[in-house]
């Protein structure tokens, strides 16, 4: 579209204002097909995605949080690589043209005047032609993977990683974190069984699939002890001094299971039962000898899980089925947790 200037701007590009040498522009950046912007941290460059509706009710000055890395800057900052170069070509074709009709103006004004006898004259000549900005760059994204809908904010958004913030609220609550993570676990098994039969056996015969076994053993312990954590300290007011002196007590089952009876809270051994409560047991033994022992059995876990024929000295054998169980298990003990202070 022309403007006052007479500076021609493609389609989805406007010259908004003019002030001297300021020029301001709009370019606008189409949504995905499903209605969402992208939008890119300046720290980690990982990207992620904005509902168009949500975020135009947003206020201009508004800050965004980078849902992975929880970088906070002003939104203007999350431009995606692809944006970046659309706003580009935009200011580019502004650039030329202000160029252009400087040399237009310089020529306009110029006059050849007389030479001198004993020098030669040369001459320039200069000639404006219409300019014809090509169409903008299209924004070309891959598919939504995961869509979100903030709790506190309501503002939907997606992300193709592990998170921990809300784009406009910040930092999640452990809660959800939790069992983001244990869904994360059931999606890594679920991926593995998909894998086809060839790439199996070679999967199989290299470890990988008993290592990530015992990686699912391992995350699903820290998931419970983060999640355990933060759920006291937000609770108890004096949670730092009944936590000194304790260690990792959020590691160990029955300690901290003692630790929340002690301060008034209810005993989530007997909110699961004694069943899924031993089984929690031996997944953290397993884990122990996993992290500690390289899975070799030793007495310690001997003592924890009384009923296996495991022997000392060899190797533990954990499955898929035990993964999953142990997945279960620990989503049932995260949302025993999370319950656990709701009316005291």
């Amino acid at each position: 579209m022309w403007n006052k200037r007479g500076i021609r701007m493609p389609e989805s590009a406007e010259v908004v204002s003019h002030h001297g040498d300021e020029f301001q522009i709009d370019v606008s950046m189409p949504l995905d097909e499903d209605g969402y912007l992208g939008r890119q941290c300046p720290e980690c460059s990982m990207s992620f995605r904005m509902n168009g509706e949500d975020y135009k009710a947003l206020l201009d000055k508004l800050e965004l949080w980078c849902v992975y890395c929880g970088q906070h800057q002003a939104h203007s900052e999350f431009m995606t690589d692809q944006q970046r170069e659309r706003m580009l070509r935009a200011a580019g074709d502004l650039g030329t043209q202000i160029v252009s009709q400087a040399l237009g103006d310089v020529f306009r004004g110029f006059s050849r005047g007389s030479s001198h006898p004993s020098s030669v004259s040369l001459s320039i000549s200069y000639k404006e032609k219409p300019y014809y900005p090509r169409p903008l760059p299209g924004i070309d994204e891959e598919r939504l993977a995961r869509v979100r809908t903030c709790a506190g904010c309501q503002v939907r958004y997606a992300v193709f990683d592990e998170h921990r913030f809300c784009p406009v609220c910040g930092l999640l609550p452990a809660v959800l974190v939790a069992f983001d993570a244990l869904q994360a676990e059931t999606a890594r098994l679920n991926a593995l069984n998909a894998v086809p039969n060839e790439a199996k056996a070679v999967l199989r015969e290299q470890g990988v699939y008993t290592r990530s076994w015992v990686d699912t053993i391992e995350n699903v312990v820290g998931v419970v002890e983060g999640l355990a954590s933060s759920v006291f300290k937000a609770a108890v007011t004096d949670a730092a001094d009944r936590l000194r002196g304790k260690g990792n007590v959020f590691q160990r089952l029955d300690d901290m299971a003692d630790l929340f009876v002690a301060t008034g809270y209810g005993d989530v051994r007997g909110i699961l039962g004694p069943e899924s409560w031993q089984r929690l047991v031996e997944t953290w033994a397993a884990r122990h000898v996993f992290t500690h022992n390289d899975g070799i059995v030793d007495e310690k876990y001997l003592r924890k899980v009384p009923t296996s024929s495991a022997q000392v000295g060899r190797r533990l054998v954990i499955s898929e089925a035990s993964c999953r169980r142990a997945v279960e298990d620990s989503t049932s003990l995260c949302t025993a947790l999370a319950e656990l202070t709701v009316g005291y």
